[in-house]
């Protein structure tokens, strides 16, 4: 999958900590940049805004990690960090701390950790309160047009409640930019690239120019496109020597590859090249999942999107879905049994967000216990970000975000596709 969709660039005017600056601007954030992007690699740019004081009460609080279950539970939140979290009496003085706080009444329902998005292409304003509202508290961008996801990770700093707190990647490495190239003026030089960005050298520029943008993590791929019909996904783009270049050059500014894959061979290549994640991997073998394995690489087999694909108008990628689904469903169980990570992660693009809850509920179909389900978009998604002291659970010291559902998600996994609240940062978010 991963389709990026046309976007306009931005003017050729604007400077690197314009980007940032202007994103949240128009954001209606008004928060100015407290370093520039350029001269080096940039994790921040804007000042992170403390999150709100609120208090969850009157739920079932479940913690991913250990699967314990607490009934009557309470989550305090100051400042937009856990405070306390668990029963009403292990609470109590941080309930009593946090008098004046905003109360959240879960009725009765279930409170989780908010849910980890491991895939996704956010370009917009709206799809980023899409996600958000759907439950997607922290996720990892799977590339943008035009550098879109830095300015959304700045939005989500600058205003608690207005964005998911977001893992970048950029500008896809990929041999053909399009008019990507036109992101960044640095880029220009890879025009004169016969063959597109395949040289040692021009895939290195590529890594440092995201990385000079602040970007977190750099996204490539192995294998043509699933969801443009007049490509073929089994085709083979980069060898294993070219993604090696690019996870060395990611590794030297201490940024890890996401791998956008579909041929065994190519995602053996991609394992064996030091990816961190295999995005897809529809055809991915034993062999290389026992790599996987051995290596602590992650699966995020993108289910959602194989599922939609199916229910295209177009013949083409409709019998792509309709091949495509029960492999890697089958996939993912393999993976269950040998013990790789599977993370959550809907690809959604295009101005269309799927609920990362839909992409559990099609974890929890292709065999995965409902407890592993929820985790792949809890706990396993955060050590893939590599947050896991920041999400994925509701423990002190957390980043306070909270999804209320109605139900138990360990007997139905559907009631986490409509939360009934979501908090961010402890923030409620309200469209």
């Amino acid at each position: 999958m991963c389709e990026q969709h046309a976007a306009a660039p931005p003017p050729a005017s604007l400077t690197r900590r314009g980007v940032l600056a202007t994103a949240v601007a128009l954001a209606g954030a008004g928060a100015g940049a407290d370093r520039a992007v350029a001269g080096g690699p940039a994790t921040s740019g804007v000042r992170e805004t403390p999150g709100g004081t609120l208090v969850v009460e009157n739920g079932t609080l479940l913690d991913p990690l250990t699967g314990r279950v607490i009934e009557d539970a309470v989550v305090v939140i100051v400042r937009g960090r856990v405070e306390a979290a668990g029963s009403r009496a292990d609470t109590a003085a941080a309930r009593r701390a946090a008098e004046a706080a905003e109360v959240v009444d879960a009725d009765g329902g279930w409170v989780l950790p908010g849910l980890v998005e491991s895939h996704i292409h956010l370009n917009t304003l709206a799809e980023a309160r899409d996600a958000l509202s759907y439950g997607a508290t922290t996720a990892r961008s799977g590339s943008t047009n035009f550098y879109q996801d830095i300015g959304v990770r700045a939005l989500a700093r600058a205003v608690p409640g207005r964005a998911p707190t977001l893992r970048a990647a950029g500008l896809f490495v990929t041999p053909d930019l399009g008019d990507g190239i036109l992101a960044d003026p640095e880029l220009a030089p890879l025009a004169r690239e016969r063959n597109g960005v395949r040289s040692a050298d021009a895939l290195r520029h590529l890594v440092r120019t995201n990385v000079a943008r602040g970007a977190d993590v750099i996204k490539t791929r192995v294998n043509e496109r699933a969801g443009l019909p007049e490509q073929d996904p089994t085709v083979q783009v980069y060898s294993r020597e070219q993604l090696a270049t690019v996870v060395a050059e990611a590794g030297r500014h201490g940024k890890q590859v996401l791998c956008h894959s579909y041929a065994e061979q190519g995602i053996h290549d991609a394992v064996v090249a030091g990816v961190r994640s295999i995005e897809h991997g529809v055809y991915v073998g034993e062999r290389t999942l026992v790599e996987m394995k051995r290596r602590g690489t992650y699966f995020t087999p993108t289910l959602a999107a194989m599922a939609g694909m199916a229910e295209s108008s177009d013949p083409v990628l409709a019998e792509r879905g309709r091949t495509y689904l029960p492999v890697v469903r089958r996939a993912v169980r393999a993976a269950k049994e040998l013990g790789v990570p599977v993370a959550a992660g809907t690809d959604s693009s295009g101005g269309t967000v799927k609920p990362i809850g839909r992409e559990v509920e099609l974890l929890r179909a292709a065999g995965l216990p409902a407890l592993d389900a929820i985790r792949s978009a809890t706990t396993v998604g955060a050590r893939l970000l590599g947050l896991e002291r920041e999400a994925g659970r509701l423990l002190r010291g957390f980043r306070g975000d909270v999804v209320v559902v109605d139900g138990s998600p360990l007997d139905d996994v559907t009631v986490l596709k409509k939360p009934r609240v979501v908090v961010k940062s402890g923030v409620r978010y309200a469209d």
